[in-house]
């Protein structure tokens, strides 16, 4: 890999599967995708059936509670070495990849596949890292995803780094050059989930251009003009997959503790990780809200202990026209077996109505263990799992993505789960990967 340490940015060598690999069974959605729907990934092993796919590389997190996840575990390593040893997967030549996705919602969002430095990744409260985590990290779900990748030969990304490039000068410029760049993959996504269309940048000019916009943006006077504050060295935000790259993290870290001499590590393939960059400007690129549902709870008295915690208006039923979708006042809706409507906060204790519930849903489930929480994309998924029996769906209000970049550098990363990219199908898919080992 050819390194650009200021930038944090590595030109990588990436493996792609063969031709005869059928695309459409071999590529699937994020693992963190629907997480409390185990039909979704039922339907997907069946139509993978026996044909290679990413599927058998990664876990999907709907089973991370299962009984057997040790044994699923140690087949995906297996797997790893033996579509390596099978010649599965094929190295490119060192390059970024440009990719073109079609989603059920968006004609194009445009993203650029390229390797980060760890060392510049830091996702604790108050970093000031070239590349930092935009909502809290929560460091007990790492030593799952830290099982599945220690040992494990290779990378699959989901993480999506965001840019906050107005001018659009980094990844959009790339798609003027279609014609010089060859084309690696074009194909329909499986569950009806879209299109995606790879190209490979290995051109040296083209390279060479991204590398002068990425210095331009990191420039702190640049900063300080979008800002206003000094000093500042934000580049890349986390927009999707901050628990996978704080995973990735972690692994660095282990390996640098146990080395004699860590000052030969600077090319170890693991102190980098894999990421689709795309620029928050993308029109391809949607804010959604990231809603809870609660399991085993009972809501009366979800809502007597609201009320009790916060000065609030609750109103009955639901209608859109009781909630403001502009985040003020601050307020969310909700559905149950028998009830639905609109929650108010009256003297809110956060900038967004998610860290203001959030805050209370922390001590609820504190209070009373026996319930559950899950994190869902999608109104109509929140919808239907919170009205089934003894579940609460609490459906949240979206932020606007242009506050993104300034938010974390003033105030710090968001509450957890504040926004997601796009639609649960909309979702990065896995196509390519990367060894993490030293053969």
């Amino acid at each position: 890999m050819i390194g650009f340490p200021d930038l944090a940015v590595k030109i990588p060598t990436i493996l792609l599967p063969n031709p005869e690999i059928n695309l459409q069974k071999w590529s699937v959605i994020a693992c963190d995708q629907y997480t409390s729907n185990q039909i979704y990934w039922e339907e997907v092993e069946r139509f993978v059936g026996n044909n290679p796919s990413t599927l058998d590389l990664i876990l999907p997190e709907v089973y991370l509670t299962d009984p057997n996840v040790a044994v699923r575990i140690s087949h995906i390593k297996e797997n790893m070495l033996n579509y390596l040893a099978k010649d599965v997967l094929s190295p490119l030549e060192p390059g970024f990849i440009l990719i073109d996705r079609q989603t059920p919602n968006v004609r194009s969002r445009k993203g650029l596949l390229l390797t980060v430095d760890l060392e510049k990744y830091d996702y604790r409260k108050g970093s000031k890292s070239l590349i930092r985590s935009t909502e809290e990290t929560i460091t007990d779900r790492l030593p799952p995803r830290i099982k599945i990748r220690k040992g494990g030969h290779l990378e699959l990304p989901h993480i999506m780094l965001l840019l906050d490039d107005p001018e659009q000068t980094i990844i959009e410029p790339l798609f003027n050059h279609l014609n010089r760049l060859p084309k690696l993959y074009d194909f329909d996504l499986m569950m009806n989930s879209g299109h995606l269309t790879g190209y490979h940048i290995k051109d040296q000019d083209l390279l060479e251009q991204i590398l002068k916009a990425l210095t331009n943006l990191a420039d702190p006077n640049v900063i300080y003009q979008k800002y206003g504050v000094k000093d500042e060295t934000l580049l890349f935000a986390v927009g999707d997959g901050n628990h996978s790259l704080a995973t990735a993290k972690a692994i660095w870290e282990t390996i640098k503790s146990e080395s004699e001499d860590p000052k030969k590590l600077f090319n170890h393939p693991a102190r980098y990780a894999l990421v689709e960059v795309v620029n928050l400007y993308d029109q391809g690129l949607l804010f959604h809200p990231i809603h809870r549902v609660l399991f085993n709870v009972d809501p009366k008295l979800f809502f007597s202990e609201l009320q009790t915690y916060y000065d609030c208006r609750i109103e009955e039923p639901y209608s859109s026209q009781l909630q403001d979708i502009t985040d003020q006042p601050q307020c969310f809706s909700y559905f149950s077996e028998n009830s639905s409507g609109v929650v108010t906060f009256n003297n809110p204790c956060s900038n967004l109505t998610v860290g203001t519930l959030q805050l209370f849903l922390d001590a609820f489930l504190r209070k009373y263990p026996q319930t559950k929480i899950d994190y869902i994309h999608g109104d109509q998924s929140t919808v239907e799992i919170g009205t089934k029996p003894g579940n609460l769906g609490l459906l949240l209000p979206a932020m606007n993505k242009h506050d993104l970049f300034k938010t974390v550098i003033t105030d710090g990363a968001l509450p957890r789960k504040t926004f997601s990219m796009g639609e649960a199908d909309e979702k990065r898919f896995y196509m390519e990967t990367r060894k993490i080992v030293i053969d």
